[in-house]
């Protein structure tokens, strides 16, 4: 009758003597093998067999080490110090730093699998990975154990190798860190040395141009000439620390929903100045209903003015068009397009229109550039998740369109009747005078800030030459407004601020930050430490009058802390 595989199958004798000699010729196998050692000792340790893989392995003979040692004696001294201490912290009691620390886990029924350093017969050490197995009588008592081993020079040396690689690397990520800090320094530091002296020269320029009657139309004239040549050094400057940061990967953008409408507005605006001066026709897109893209809103207005800049420069003068239009599409996505009907560009020169400071044959024309605004407009785009390109025909004009992710209006976003607001700075007829305190050592700076103050009746202004001096006149003085240089001489600006707003006296007071510092990570540093407005060098003045209006109102309603 055929068992079934329930049923226990009983062997002949043959068939018994065959699997009996099978397994002497298997155990045979492994304790002969020369690709590990086999040790195996007695309950107390005692090595009782030590196989040829052993003899090659650690260059004892099986004769030197039998009834004689145990494995702990050709183990690596504190090896053993650590695992013991290892395992007397994991269970709770004090295992001997000897052979029970080798096989503590066997002896409780646990598999135990360890890495261990041998102490060859020469003196050499042999990296090993051990296996550990307890050996049990019939009644389950241990009456030696088992321990097999394999050679872990290749791994260990793979490893060092690995560990050695990933140091070498951390030096070079340190030193290409460090390059990256001292190119940024650099960059703050020069942009600060430029801007410095180009605040004195647009500042002055900019007064003298407000006080039309003090010049005559000629020298008026050469006023423009200097404003123009001032912010066009300014525009490098800002270019060549815009693709530096890119380059280095330390700009930072605030991607958020940002509304179309209101963007194309303001840059409408900002532009309108120099489409009036070369008599171009300009048309934007009307919005009927919101359009968000997924950008940073300042990065985003750069580049279209930019592009707007680009179109009105090389365009036919007193007579050409630039028509700005934008497209939806259904994979989700916004199209800008700049058209312009300027000279038009050849294949050739379209190949090369991304690469920095390249203008195309542009260097001798009238129109002055940098030859990087495309490069930065082109690096801002794609770091907003866009695409940028151009389509041109010579003689023709040409097409520049960004392409950027669709987004959904902001959870406080309400539309925009599509006119913008001036800003007014001037002051009302008999309001009262008010206290400015501007915090300054460089005396070009105060008294440039002093003749623009000079255009308001509504301000007088107090001054202080460095940081202590400034808090001083701050509490005495209890100024409506403070106006606060970063690099003073001693205390520093934000030395300054954090010594104000942890006066009860002072804390009340709106502190607006001019500074030459004028790198994304100052302007944030100056704006997370609490200043109402980072405004940078050279001064605009419509810009700083809008700041000193938006603390003035703020500082009717402040009031000190008891």
């Amino acid at each position: 009758m055929p068992h079934t595989a329930n049923m226990p199958v009983k062997l002949s004798a043959s068939d018994a003597a065959e699997a009996l000699l099978k397994t002497g010729a298997l155990q045979d196998a492994i304790f002969n093998s020369v690709n590990f050692s086999s040790i195996a000792t007695d309950e107390k340790g005692v090595i009782q067999i030590f196989n040829v893989g052993a003899e090659r392995m650690l260059g004892y003979t099986a004769a030197e080490v039998v009834n004689t040692i145990t494995p702990a004696d050709i183990s690596d001294p504190q090896e053993l110090i650590a695992r013991a201490e290892a395992l007397s912290a994991t269970v709770g009691t004090s295992i001997t730093p000897g052979f029970q620390a080798l096989v503590f886990k066997a002896s409780r029924g646990i598999e135990d699998i360890y890495e261990l350093t041998y102490i060859r017969k020469d003196g050499s050490r042999q990296p090993a990975s051990v296996s550990v197995t307890a050996l049990r009588d019939d009644l389950g008592a241990i009456i030696g154990y088992l321990l097999i081993g394999t050679d872990n020079t290749a791994r260990r040396l793979v490893e060092t190798e690995r560990q050695r690689l990933d140091h070498v690397l951390q030096e070079k990520n340190v030193e290409l860190e460090r390059a990256n800090l001292a190119k940024s320094d650099f960059l703050s530091s020069m942009s600060h040395e430029l801007r410095s002296p180009l605040n004195a020269i647009l500042g002055f320029a900019q007064l003298m141009k407000i006080d039309r009657g003090a010049i005559t139309p000629s020298q008026s004239a050469r006023v423009d000439h200097i404003l123009h040549a001032g912010w066009y050094l300014l525009e490098l400057i800002n270019g060549i620390l815009d693709l530096a940061q890119i380059e280095s990967g330390k700009l930072q953008l605030s991607r958020e929903p940002v509304s179309l409408a209101e963007v194309m507005i303001e840059c409408q605006t900002l532009v309108e100045p120099e489409r009036q001066t070369r008599g171009i026709h300009m048309t934007f897109p009307h919005f009927d209903v919101p359009c968000f893209v997924d950008a940073d809103r300042v990065r985003l207005k750069q580049v279209i003015i930019n592009l707007l800049s680009n179109a009105l420069k090389y365009n036919r003068p007193d007579g050409g068009t630039v028509v700005v239009s934008y497209t939806t599409s259904t994979a989700g996505h916004v199209r800008i397009s700049i058209a312009d009907t300027g000279a038009g560009l050849p294949p050739e020169k379209l190949a090369q229109l991304f690469q920095s400071f390249n203008r195309l044959g542009q260097e001798t024309g009238n129109e002055k550039g940098t030859g990087i605004g495309l490069v930065v407009s082109k690096q801002l785009v794609e770091l907003m998740g866009g695409l940028i390109g151009v389509e041109s025909v010579v003689d023709k004009g040409s097409v520049f369109w960004i392409e950027l992710n669709a987004a959904a209006p902001a959870a406080d976003f309400s539309q925009s009747d599509g006119v913008l607001s001036p800003a007014l700075s001037q002051a009302v007829s008999g309001a009262p005078v008010r206290t400015l305190l501007y915090v300054e050592d460089n005396p070009a700076n105060l008294a440039l800030v002093e003749q623009l103050l000079g255009l308001r009746a509504d301000l007088q202004l107090l001054s202080a030459r460095d940081g202590t001096e400034g808090v001083r006149r701050s509490r005495e003085a209890q100024p409506e407004v403070i106006l606060l240089d970063i690099n003073l001489p001693g205390l520093s600006g934000f030395d300054v601020l954090a010594i104000l707003r942890a006066d009860p006296a002072t804390a009340h007071i709106p502190v607006v930050a001019l500074s030459a510092n004028a790198m994304p990570r100052d302007i944030k540093r100056g704006l997370d430490a609490g200043f109402l407005r980072y405004l940078t060098k050279p001064i605009k003045v419509d810009e700083l009058m809008d700041a000193l209006d938006e603390a003035l109102e703020i500082a009717a309603t402040a009031q000190p802390r008891a």
